[in-house]
């Protein structure tokens, strides 16, 4: 059976490496804030070119502390593509605020700005809900459009946070993801761009005194040292082991992996241009592709297609089946499906193709022509 994401191959690339690390940290004992953790996090920010990169147990949880850190609370409201993964909108609820959904652009499947700015003034008037911020997401590892997303959050007073979780690796005009905004989050969960052997993530961002923030708030509330508490926080942190295996990953992901995903996308687009809607990358944009997403004319030739797939041994996977706005948890919300016509149509006709730095051309053939049927 083939890989959707395979991560079997990379750690047998990678296995002298990632063993030594994780048998250095065994050997040493410590295994939590190990010199790793600050190895990587000043690795990660060079990367990025950003001033501070704070690591966390996972991305949920980024997402959460810099939230934590700005106040947002019941009340506020804060603006999330309605096409992306629950903890986007989660986390927003998870403060007390409430989240408000935004469609999606069908080419990009990130969030639309025209529909933002819509969507702002629309709470504006309300006079419900004060907005407090936007939380773009770098859908399939494609960042948003953060020119027109950061345009629209200055005129509205608003915080941006990039959810970066997919995006990692990607950039607009060579500025990379996880810059954009007042704050960005990623992921290190293992099937991300760049993930960890369990769960990971981390937040970016060039404001001191956020950082300052952050670096208390994920040690429960610190001041001077862990038993001393100046306010209250969670317990949110990145373990050693898992550093240094991100730190061997990281060097992999930049010396070769971002490289071979875009020529696995543009052997993709080769075979199948006229066959499916392949992926829209707008000029000056580059994508780490977390996923490969092609578009089907409707759900019956989108669930043909995976059936058919799943025949000759191919995984696939559809992100996302149901829309936030649909979501049980959110249904104590207004929402109206006439204002989500895009994620509606997106949810019943993508489809993710098998996509990682180790997949072959004879694999892509092989897809493909399934795909062409």
């Amino acid at each position: 059976m083939m890989e959707f994401r395979d991560l079997k191959t990379q750690y047998q690339k990678y296995k002298q490496e990632i063993d030594s690390a994780i048998q250095e940290v065994l050997t040493k004992a410590n295994f939590i804030g190990g010199t790793e953790v600050k190895e990587l996090e000043e690795q990660l920010a060079e990367f990025v070119g950003v001033n501070h990169c704070i690591t966390c147990a996972n991305g949920t949880d980024a997402l959460n502390l810099v939230m934590m850190a700005w106040d947002i609370k019941a009340g506020d409201a804060v603006f999330v593509p309605d096409f992306t993964f629950f903890s986007t909108g989660e986390m927003v609820s998870f403060r007390g605020a409430t989240p408000v959904f935004v469609d999606v652009d069908r080419e990009t499947f990130n969030i639309d700005t025209a529909k933002l700015e819509r969507a702002i003034r629309k709470t504006v008037e309300e006079g419900k809900l004060t907005p407090k911020a936007v939380i773009p997401v770098d859908l399939f590892g494609l960042p948003a459009d953060y020119h027109e997303i950061e345009r629209i959050a200055k005129k509205f007073n608003l915080f941006v946070l990039e959810d970066g979780a997919q995006g990692f690796g990607g950039n607009i005009n060579g500025k990379r993801a996880c810059s954009f905004g007042d704050a960005a989050t990623t992921s290190f969960f293992p099937a991300k761009p760049l993930g960890c052997y369990g769960d990971g993530g981390a937040i970016f961002t060039n404001d001191d005194e956020l950082a300052a923030l952050l670096k208390s708030l994920k040690i429960h509330g610190k001041g001077e040292n862990k038993y001393d508490n100046v306010r209250i926080g969670v317990n949110s942190r990145l373990d050693t082991v898992q550093a240094a295996i991100l730190k061997v990953k990281l060097k992999a992901f930049i010396d070769h992996e971002l490289k071979a995903v875009n020529q696995i996308q543009h052997l993709y687009n080769e075979k199948l241009t006229g066959i499916v809607e392949i992926p829209f990358i707008p000029d000056g944009y580059y994508s780490s592709f977390a996923q490969y997403t092609i578009k089907l004319k409707n759900k019956e030739q989108r669930d043909g297609l995976q059936a058919k797939l799943n025949e000759h041994g191919i995984p696939s996977m559809i992100y996302y089946l149901k829309p936030m706005h649909k979501q049980e948890a959110f249904s104590n919300l207004e929402a109206e499906s006439k204002d989500f016509e895009i994620t509606n149509e997106l949810c019943d006709i993508v489809l993710s193709l098998p996509m990682h730095p180790y997949l072959s051309e004879d694999d892509v053939n092989r897809i493909c022509e399934v795909a062409k049927g």
